[in-house]
């Protein structure tokens, strides 16, 4: 006869990996072009001058130059002036 009760499986005890979001270079270095600057989900930070978004919203630098992150008013979808984030490329010459 058993003298230990069966150990059953519990329902708790998963997680998820960590997706890595967050800024990749930050304000004041150099990005050559392609290179990823911001991974995150939603726009947090909008792109600026020299810079793109991917389908996930990405931000990625489309010329070679320093990170400038500034923050500006600009309408919403319904015309509220808001305070947004941008992320911008300055050219080097």
């Amino acid at each position: 006869m058993a003298h230990k009760k069966a150990g059953g499986s519990t329902q708790l005890g998963r997680d998820s990996a960590g997706q890595r979001l967050g800024v990749k270079i930050a304000d004041g270095q150099y990005a050559l072009e392609g290179q990823i600057i911001v991974r995150q989900r939603g726009t947090k930070i909008h792109p600026g001058k020299g810079v793109l978004r991917a389908k996930d919203d990405t931000l990625y630098a489309a010329v070679k130059g320093i990170v400038k992150f500034t923050q500006k008013k600009a309408a919403n979808f319904h015309g509220v002036l808001k305070a947004r984030k941008f992320a911008n490329i300055l050219v080097q010459k």
